[in-house]
């Protein structure tokens, strides 16, 4: 890539915008790398579910290793060749379809564990789970590389002497706007977030069901249910903060793409890419405060790294329980 000719990108980036993305991306690399290893050190957290949640990780690290770099260097106005800038804003697209769609695996997993709990052990096996993860980016790579099948912005190559002809790259001068708007949004945003919001209401409804049953249920069976309630709301606020933090950029796009002539000021624009940005960092923070095996195992790995102190020698019940993933009390309480 080179710079144009009496170009000086700072002039073209706001400082304070690289920083702030400069600290997310630094915020999303070390939580989710944190995620990944809270989920080896601890062996109760390596089910099916946690599979998943790690593919998630994996993503928000590339947000901060790749998305975010990337899409800085964007923002630079370089001078690149067509499909040298295409390629690089389908990466951007990629990260995030695998998000989405690995959310809705952890969806699925939920409902099939509620729905089917007696069963469920014995269809969603670890193999399973790591090849619909595999599926899932197989997915979201097939996605996210359509515009360079030719689904992109032919304008962007008018006037241009051939193909190899530099332009300034920018994200909107590449892509088209209705494969954002009607393929990526409509079809892998609203549709995957709809079915989500389904599934986890149907989730909240069956718990609820199981709970309220309790002159039938065993105190295993209400401690069951107790703990999946806990673990439902925590996935569903990861899912409310994707959809919180990803909607308005991609409205913005709509509103660009339905209503050419509406003027979208550039800091909207800017807060709509720092919001979609930061949701990477955000869910570790979920994880940390809403789940206490991860919780627990986080603040074990922060004394042994990072204070150098040593594994604790004696454990409370609760913290044996976080660790280890059963109880070490037979009554009903919830630990």
């Amino acid at each position: 890539m080179t710079l144009s000719p009496g170009v000086v990108p700072w002039q073209h980036v706001d400082m304070l915008y690289i920083s702030i993305e400069t600290a997310i991306a630094l915020a999303s690399v070390l939580g989710n790398v944190l995620v990944v290893l809270v989920v080896a050190v601890n062996r109760a957290l390596r089910d099916t579910t946690f599979c998943f949640i790690v593919s998630l990780a994996v993503a928000d690290i590339a947000v901060g290793v790749l998305v975010i770099p990337l899409a800085i260097v964007i923002s630079l106005g370089l001078n690149t060749q067509f499909y040298t800038c295409l390629f690089v804003s389908c990466l951007l697209l990629i990260i995030t379809q695998s998000s989405i769609l690995s959310l809705l695996a952890i969806a699925i997993d939920r409902y099939l564990r509620v729905k089917i709990p007696t069963r469920y052990s014995i269809i969603v096996t670890q193999t399973r789970a790591w090849v619909a993860v595999c599926l899932c980016w197989m997915l979201s790579f097939l996605a996210g590389l359509v515009p360079l099948l030719g689904w992109h912005n032919h304008d962007a190559r008018m006037g241009n002497i051939s193909e190899s002809s530099d332009i300034v790259c920018k994200f909107t001068s590449v892509m088209s706007m209705d494969y954002m708007v009607y393929f990526n949004f409509f079809g892998w945003v609203v549709l995957p977030l709809t079915i989500m919001i389904t599934l986890y209401v149907e989730i909240f409804r069956v718990i609820r069901r199981q709970l309220n049953m309790r002159a039938e249920a065993t105190c295993d069976a209400d401690r069951y249910y107790q703990k999946e309630l806990k673990l439902a709301k925590s996935l569903a606020l990861v899912v409310f903060l994707f959809a919180l933090c990803w909607l308005p950029l991609h409205i913005m796009n709509c509103i660009i793409f339905f209503c050419p002539e509406c003027h979208m000021p550039k800091i909207a624009m800017y807060v709509g890419i720092f919001m979609s940005h930061v949701n990477s960092a955000l869910n570790p923070l979920v994880y940390a405060f809403r789940i206490k095996r991860f919780r627990v195992t986080l603040i074990q790995i922060t004394r042994r790294c990072m204070l150098c102190k040593p594994y604790p020698t004696s454990l409370t019940c609760t913290e044996k329980t976080a660790v280890n993933g059963s109880p070490c009390r037979q009554d009903c309480q919830l630990v």
